[in-house]
């Protein structure tokens, strides 16, 4: 073996920069601190490479971001629209779309408002959705508001899995608010007494809403 063999056989492998790795650094990232402090630059030191190494590979934030949702949306599942009845398939697949978001709390404001054009996971999920509603026999018109009302109520239940236990707290000015008070209590008493338990009633309560205005 010559000298300049063996001095390239010691060397240290680095990790390949590619769009996998990339994104799954970004979305640690973004997910740890938010969007609003998330730059090229800290994702390049996080990777150890120069942000001009990873401008190769990606052309902006934006993009980036785009890259992220595809990553996220990958989580959801869709196969229950295969398996199950209508009801019982938005339930799991809303329940699947509020946990994954759970995990990625600071992701919710940004990705809530990203244009989908160029996520084809995000419409492919919007897509077996909408073929679930309209093979039930909901009016076409109906399809985008259903999908939009279950979304909104799945972002918020997931920012709620992060509320502090005692939110509702009420002993600083319980004079001011009795029934309110008693309902708190009511409610610590129940079985539905935690995010999941909320979550899970209100969604039964939507989703059976929603299918009922069926054209």
């Amino acid at each position: 073996m010559s000298e300049t063999e063996a001095r390239r056989a010691g060397r240290p492998r680095k990790a390949v920069l590619n769009r996998e790795r990339i994104t799954e650094h970004a979305l640690e990232l973004v997910s740890d601190d938010g969007y609003e402090s998330f730059t090229m630059q800290r994702l390049a030191k996080s990777l150890g490479v120069s942000p001009s190494a990873l401008y190769n590979h990606v052309d902006s934030k934006n993009d980036l971001l785009q890259w992220i949702q595809e990553l996220v949306m990958a989580d959801i599942d869709t196969s229950v629209f295969d398996e199950a009845d209508i009801k019982e398939a938005l339930l799991q697949w809303a329940t699947s779309y509020r946990n994954v978001f759970a995990r990625h709390i600071p992701l919710i404001p940004v990705i809530a408002v990203l244009p989908v054009s160029d996520s084809p996971r995000t419409l492919g999920m919007y897509e077996r959705v909408a073929e679930a509603l309209s093979d039930y026999g909901m009016a076409e018109s109906e399809v985008v508001p259903t999908i939009v009302a279950l979304e909104s109520f799945i972002f918020g239940s997931a920012m709620d899995t992060a509320a502090p236990h005692d939110i509702f707290d009420t002993r600083n000015h319980q004079d001011l608010t009795p029934h309110f008070t008693q309902a708190v209590a009511a409610q610590r008493r129940s079985k539905l007494n935690t995010s999941d338990d909320s979550f899970q009633h209100g969604l039964s309560a939507l989703v059976t809403g929603l299918l009922a205005i069926r054209s």
